[in-house]
């Protein structure tokens, strides 16, 4: 693959699963042929959730990098706060007292669905925080998600429910590119909301986005453009006038599309395979199937360090090895499956050829035991070193020693590490549980089935799926009308005409896309754009723009001249104001309005363009210019005989039922095939990969089938 240009590039790529590496610009195919590889269907899509966002963006195209600096929030960690609506009357005690309360009752009802739920780097967490600045005191926490995004948005879910069920919070959550659900609905946002201009406004409350508004005609309500609220500011606006303050259906409809399938999407993101691994591991996974992300993560960025612990295999040896079925989320099978990994010979780990049915299972295997040696290599609690000496288990000396040191490792690493790392539960766990390598062996032939795992295999009509999905819902031009039409013809006559609207409907699509691809350029060209930039013709300006038509005559007359006096491009610059002033010391002498003057000039910049107009298609005429371009089928009016003349170029004139030369009409072109043909043969010469031209129709809402004829 030519994206993949080296390893160290790779590596970087896999710690920074939602950003371009450095020196390269984000283009759709880069990442597209770097996930197909390593992630599979599951995480590709999150990856082209940011992939459309940089591509679909409206407003967020011009993030500074002031801003960045601001939040100083890392790639991959999401930041969640929950604030008190209604604080007024209440002491800092009770505050603290009813968020903490509000902390355990949170978790208490989430502890549900965060049970099931394997995260990629660090869960989801609430501590109390006090008032700091102009932060008010708040229950939140922060969570890595590593290269699995569904982790983020799984938190997102999470506030939604959570702010749902206490209407009294209010959610607020950011990671480095700050607001990222304005990002999903970037297609839908209003033309004042950028990255300048979102700080403190954009809240989760009662299970629904909020975005504090701007003052307006219709309604007062809001912060003007150059004020930033404060988070107190907010808060009190939003629970003086929440109804206000909630987002257009639109945008809260992204935002649910989003999160659909919830809680159901927990275990559809699963994915269940058998593993060779030794039975240590397995009873570890069996009492904590959530560690086998640590696992992952630790042979997935190994180093030749890591991999020195992992020459003898003292903790899980190899000929312990029990068939058993691991459950993976689907982002850490791929990461696991999709590496290319040989083994040392002295570790033990030998592999059957590649056509062996179990091969697939002693390789994962092979793997996920090299992941838990790198993870265990690196903590090894005392009492499992065979031969060093200390207390006997169970002695008074040995509790006193153990509650000392427990005490000593809350107060200095607990806050910064979670009591325990993931290396020191996995050897905690397999001290105080013992298992019993026969019985596993016996378990091997009851296990389930496993999953199939067809989804990291994705079809060019997939992705091409996912792309639209993922594009912000833009829908084919004209496609919701022509739908419904069909849907009704289908519920009024299914029983009587079925062959034909069969028929009609074919001939519909086929003559679809090209007027479809038409007039989406014409709505295009049409569009009027701001100083930022060209836009899609979907994205209407919220106040339309208008012009002065007579001045806009009058500067035409000024730029081209009249025929009388012809101005150089060296006067235009000189004389510009200076004719400007003569022109309105004039209408003011005779004391007559402009109208009839900008009428007659403009009548005259008409017959002069036409005059032009008319030269060059009489030198044109003998070139062969003309037969790149399509003409009507135009019959001459007044001719009895109805022949239509010869397209333009295709020969010298001549002259017919006493018509000269000079009074041929030139033949019209075809605008709609001419700009059909080229995009086409555009589209034919990018051989399927991304340019111009089908970015520009994706961009639309425009998707045309692939090219059937290899000619």
């Amino acid at each position: 693959m030519d994206s993949l240009r080296t390893g160290r590039e790779l590596q970087h790529l896999l710690q920074s699963p939602s950003r371009s590496p450095p020196g390269k610009s984000l283009d759709l195919e880069y990442w597209t042929g770097l996930r197909l590889t390593l992630e599979g269907e599951a995480t590709l899509g999150n990856r082209l959730t940011s992939v459309a966002w940089t591509m679909t963006q409206k407003h967020y195209k011009k993030i500074s990098m002031d801003a960045l600096q601001r939040r100083g929030i890392r790639e991959d960690l999401v930041q969640y706060q929950l604030f008190l609506v209604q604080t007024d009357g209440t002491s800092p005690q009770q505050t603290e007292e009813r968020l903490k309360h509000l902390a355990e009752e949170i978790l208490a009802n989430v502890a549900q669905l965060l049970v099931q739920y394997i995260w990629q780097e660090q869960p989801f967490n609430l501590k109390y925080h006090p008032e700091k600045g102009d932060v008010p005191a708040h229950i939140g926490g922060s969570t890595q998600f590593g290269d699995n995004i569904e982790d983020e948005w799984f938190i997102v879910y999470l506030l939604q429910q959570v702010t749902e069920l206490f209407p009294e919070l209010v959610a607020r959550v950011e990671d480095n590119d700050g607001d990222f659900l304005l990002i999903e609905a970037a297609d839908y946002l209003p033309r004042w909301l950028n990255p300048d201009t979102s700080e403190n406004r954009v809240f989760i409350s009662r299970g629904e986005l909020h975005i504090l508004p701007c003052p307006s005609k219709s309604s007062l309500v809001g912060f003007s453009l150059d004020v930033v609220p404060s988070l107190a500011q907010a808060l009190a606006l939003l629970s003086a006038h929440p109804e206000a303050c909630q987002a257009s259906p639109k945008i809260r409809s992204v935002l649910k599309k989003r999160l659909r399938g919830y809680p159901e999407k927990i275990k559809n993101n699963l994915h269940r395979a058998h593993c060779f691994i030794p039975a240590g591991i397995a009873s570890v996974l069996a009492q904590r199937p959530d560690l086998v992300a640590p696992a992952v993560s630790a042979f997935y960025l190994r180093d030749p360090v890591d991999l020195q612990a992992c020459r003898d295999f003292k903790i899980f040896p190899p000929d312990t090895r029990v068939l058993t079925l691991v459950t993976f989320t689907r982002c850490l099978y791929a990461q696991l499956q999709q590496q290319q990994f040989t083994p040392d010979r002295r570790c033990g780990f030998n592999l059957p050829p590649p056509s062996h049915p179990l091969y697939k299972a002693h390789d994962l295997g092979m793997k996920l035991a090299h992941g838990f040696e790198i993870l265990c290599s690196k903590c090894r609690l005392p009492s499992l070193e065979p031969d060093a000496p200390g207390q006997l288990e169970g002695s008074a000396v040995y509790k006193e020693l153990l509650r000392s040191a427990e005490i000593f490792f809350k107060q200095s690493v607990g806050p910064k590490s979670g009591f325990l790392s993931a290396g020191e539960e996995v050897l905690q766990l397999l001290h105080s549980s013992p298992f019993n390598l026969e019985e596993l062996k016996k378990l091997e032939t009851q296990l389930p089935q496993e999953d199939s795992d067809s989804w990291l295999d994705i079809t060019a009509q997939h992705l091409e799926q996912l792309l639209q999905e993922r594009s912000g819902g833009i829908a084919d031009v004209g496609s919701k009308s022509c739908s419904s039409a069909k849907q009704k013809l289908r519920v009024e006559d299914a029983a009587e005409k079925v062959k034909e609207t069969e028929e009609d409907t074919r001939k519909e699509e086929a003559g679809y896309t090209l007027v479809a691809v038409s007039q989406g350029m014409k709505d295009f060209l049409n569009a009027m754009s701001s100083h930022e930039g060209a836009e899609p013709p979907w994205c209407s300006p919220t106040q339309p723009f208008s012009f002065d038509p007579d001045s806009m005559a009058s500067a035409l007359d000024r730029l081209l001249g009249s025929k009388e006096e012809e101005l150089d491009s060296d006067d235009l610059d000189d004389d510009y104001d200076d004719d400007d002033d003569e022109e309105e010391e004039a209408v003011d002498e005779t004391g007559e309005g402009s109208s009839d003057h900008v009428e007659m000039m403009g009548t005259e910049t008409l017959d002069s363009l036409k005059t032009y107009m008319d030269q060059m298609d009489q030198e044109l005429k003998s070139t062969n210019v003309g037969q790149s371009f399509s003409q009507m089928n135009y019959n001459k009016a007044g001719m009895d005989n109805g022949s239509s003349h010869s397209p333009m170029g295709d020969g010298p004139p001549t002259e017919e039922g006493g018509v000269d030369e000079t009074e041929e009409e030139i033949q019209p072109l075809d605008i709609d095939v001419n700009l059909v043909a080229n995009l086409l043969e555009s589209l034919s010469n990018q051989a399927g990969l991304a340019g111009p031209a089908s970015n520009l129709l994706q961009s639309l809402g425009i998707q045309l089938p692939p090219n059937s004829d290899p000619s």
